[in-house]
């Protein structure tokens, strides 16, 4: 802990932050650590329009947590379409992520269309049950932590399709993987992300989920998702030769995935088995960052 914060301070310490990029990077750090370590090895400007796309995503992604009913869900991820058109209309709001996001979109111009786009993928959080199929839950990975990783990469100045889908396949499987090792956090309050075909593949119950009760049935389902996102960062890392040195430092997630399945993995996909992490060393990705990997 003394190590990230060292490094934080030193890294922060090249560019004066202001109130609101401060606010981006306190709740960042805080309720999204994986992606916030990452940031630090972004140059400074990179770093806070990264942390502003990050604190956003919070914002929405966190909507059914926060919330006691589907209904007041749908009344804040509202509030947030009728802010962005505020940032694009010139009367953005007061609030510390409006304007720290607001300075990124109009830096780097981004398409209104894919912001608004990671608050429409929220509306599938407000309905409790389980997707379709597999690639419903491949849909949604790609249409909320994938665009965001996206959206980052344009930020970093990429322009190639190469390097931006490779960007949606890390974010893709970040969120794959995020679902696989949430499934027990999730059916502790009756929600599910396991696709619907899957449980039926392999007669998990709904209700014996909601029990918390292991299953084998259970363990190869989630398996399966990790086999997803596997193949998505095998996808990415195969376009390594085409994207550069500085953008690869926006992919830093892929090697954090790893990590998180190599525990699943060990716990032999047993969502109730597998173990609180801790968080990753700061030097093995100061290590890879330096070497252009991910």
């Amino acid at each position: 802990m003394h190590q990230s914060n060292n490094l934080k301070m030193r890294k922060t310490a090249e560019m004066p932050l202001t109130e609101s990029e401060s606010y981006c990077l306190e709740e960042v750090r805080r309720h999204d650590h994986d992606r916030y370590l990452t940031t630090l090895f972004l140059p400074p400007l990179q770093r806070a329009d990264a942390l502003a796309l990050y604190a956003f995503n919070l914002e929405v992604a966190r909507t059914r947590e926060i919330v006691s009913e589907p209904i007041l869900g749908q009344i804040r991820l509202q509030w947030w379409r009728e802010t962005i058109e505020g940032i694009y209309a010139g009367t953005a709001r007061e609030h510390p992520v409006v304007a720290a996001l607001s300075e990124t979109c109009q830096r780097h111009n981004l398409d209104r269309r894919k912001i608004e786009a990671l608050i429409d993928a929220r509306e599938v959080d407000m309905d409790d049950g389980a997707p379709s199929d597999m690639p419903a839950l491949e849909a949604y990975a790609a249409n909320t932590s994938g665009c965001l990783s996206r959206l980052v990469m344009e930020t970093l100045g990429a322009t190639s399709e190469v390097t931006l889908t490779a960007a949606e396949q890390v974010g893709s499987a970040w969120a794959l993987v995020g679902l696989a090792r949430s499934v027990a956090f999730h059916a502790q309050h009756q929600r599910i992300y396991i696709p619907a075909d899957l449980l039926s593949e392999y007669e998990v119950a709904q209700r014996q989920l909601f029990d918390l009760k292991p299953s084998v049935g259970l363990n190869k389902s989630i398996q399966r998702m990790v086999g997803v996102a596997e193949t998505k960062l095998k996808q990415a890392r195969a376009m390594g030769a085409e994207i550069t040195r500085p953008e690869r430092k926006g992919l830093l997630l892929a090697t954090l995935a790893d990590r998180y399945i190599a525990k699943m993995r060990k716990a032999g996909f047993d969502p109730f088995a597998i173990p609180t992490s801790e968080p990753p060393r700061v030097l093995r990705l100061s290590w890879l960052a330096w070497r252009g990997a991910y």
